[in-house]
């Protein structure tokens, strides 16, 4: 099979299998995530970071995963969790795009790719960090978009990593939250003023990060769209 083929094939696949995602989109739920987790047994964990990987892939809301990560596992392993199948989506996403789909991906950007990689072949890893803290462009669509640029695979999964830990903490405290409320736990307002601090820190962390960069870059100084883009954080987290 020439590698001509292959990629039409593994493209037709991909669009194949985001368009059933779609379509079943809805079953997606906090519910359902954890009957499915809660029948794997011991392997519930690892189950649970494929589908959060597999959902990036197929452009799915993350946020929902996030938030049940948090409500099966608690705020320190959800995130470890939700941080593990989170960064391996993006990782493939990235590599599938790199090596099979560049053509497809240009094509869903349009005008947007060229300033992309642009940006990010000037400054590498650094960009990267920027985009994952201030939401540019939607999470699962980034993925893809930054596999079009050269910048190493090593560097893109560290910067993805660690920036967007801020966002996966909040949120599974969350979604843990959401279960010590229903459950009437025991510290349940500690728990519920956690969570909307880390909350606050991630809606105020994109602006710190322009201004901070605005000083770096006075050339450059970011524009009120941008600005503006961070009250979406999470709801383009997905």
């Amino acid at each position: 099979m020439s590698k001509q083929l292959a990629r039409w094939l593994s493209l037709g696949a991909l669009v194949v299998a985001v368009g059933v995602a779609f379509l079943y989109r809805e079953q997606l739920d906090p519910a359902a995530i954890q009957a499915w987790v809660a029948s794997a047994g011991p392997a519930g964990p690892l189950a649970f970071i494929l589908v959060y990987a597999l959902a990036a892939v197929l452009f799915l809301p993350g946020s929902v995963l996030t938030l049940a990560g948090g409500a099966l596992f608690g705020p320190l392993w959800g995130t470890l969790f939700n941080l593990t199948g989170a960064t391996l989506g993006a990782a493939l996403a990235f590599l599938f795009s790199r090596h099979l789909a560049a053509g497809w991906v240009r094509r869903r950007l349009g005008a947007r790719a060229n300033r992309l990689i642009e940006g990010v072949e000037a400054e590498g890893w650094r960009f990267v960090a920027f985009t994952r803290l201030v939401p540019l462009f939607p999470f699962n669509l980034l993925n893809y978009a930054l596999g079009l640029t050269r910048i190493p695979f090593q560097h893109y999964v560290l910067a993805t990593a660690v920036c967007i830990l801020p966002a996966a903490l909040a949120f599974t405290w969350l979604g843990y939250a959401g279960r010590e409320a229903l459950a009437g736990g025991e510290g349940l307002i500690r728990t519920g003023l956690i969570a909307l601090a880390l909350i606050a820190v991630v809606v105020f962390l994109p602006r710190l990060v322009i201004r901070l960069r605005g000083r770096a870059m006075p050339n450059n100084p970011p524009t009120e769209e941008t600005s503006g883009s961070s009250g979406r954080s999470m709801s383009r987290r997905g």
